[in-house]
């Protein structure tokens, strides 16, 4: 499933990846490096790989062959799941690619038959979520098992 957004000159697609190219692989690497998730060469094309194949889907906003953005859930694949990993590289932000990119993932996710969906947003995307119709977990705390 494709869709297709034309805010200015270029047509920005979003695809599905199951099985990464290797240039699709590049593209995703430097999309964690520049949200500040990943250091540069600490992490592999073998993890991306892993990471694609380990979503219940992984989708990349791409223009002109170029990933530009991307999305992912992973889920239990029967009634529960979690979006993450959602950037855009900084020349194509506020443009709608998040939003594409999201209502791509979340149209994936219930037409799965996945009726329970979350994420944990970064301070400042709030308004971004709540206008695709999330809202904040009353009496929920985002946690991390300490490294």
């Amino acid at each position: 499933m494709d869709q297709n957004l034309t805010p200015g000159p270029e047509e920005i697609r979003v695809v599905f990846l199951a099985q990464p190219t290797d240039e699709e692989v590049s593209g995703i690497i430097s999309l964690y490096i520049e949200a500040g998730w990943w250091e540069p060469g600490a992490d592999s094309a073998g993890l991306v790989k892993k990471l694609v194949a380990g979503s219940h889907c992984f989708a990349a906003a791409v223009i002109d062959g170029r990933i530009v953005g991307m999305a992912r859930a992973i889920s239990d694949r029967a009634s529960d799941a979690y979006i993450q990993d959602v950037t855009v590289t900084g020349a194509q932000r506020h443009r709608g690619v998040a939003s594409m990119l999201i209502s791509a993932v979340l149209d994936r996710l219930t037409g799965d038959g996945i009726g329970w969906i979350a994420l944990v947003a970064e301070r400042g995307t709030e308004v971004l979520y709540d206008r695709l119709g999330f809202f904040p977990m009353q009496g929920a705390v985002a946690m991390r098992l300490r490294s």
